[in-house]
């Protein structure tokens, strides 16, 4: 029951990130949901995964993001093991 409600709240706050119009409020709500450290963590792993996905080595992305190696290992894990997420966005990204 518990993961069941987990996953409605999942649901209602994914809903909620693709009513966003723009720019500007995507920066507010996520200003507003997460705090300053949650949100670098988000922006970092994200910068990570790029880098991954651009085929830099570990030591580099250390150098250019601060991102530990333990936090790099899990992205790289979450990129071959995952939902292919951050593909699906990098995909998007590079075509605009």
């Amino acid at each position: 029951m518990k993961n069941e409600q987990q996953d409605q709240n999942n649901e209602y706050l994914f809903r909620a990130i693709l009513e966003l119009k723009d720019m500007e409020e995507c920066r507010a709500f996520f200003e507003t949901l997460c705090t300053r450290q949650e949100l670098r963590s988000f922006a970092q792993r994200i910068l990570v995964a790029k880098m991954l996905d651009e085929g830099c080595v570990y030591s580099h992305i250390v150098q250019e993001t601060g991102a530990s190696t333990a936090t790099i290992s899990r992205v790289n894990r979450s990129m071959s093991m995952g939902e292919n997420g951050y593909e699906a966005v990098f995909d998007r990204l590079k075509a605009k």
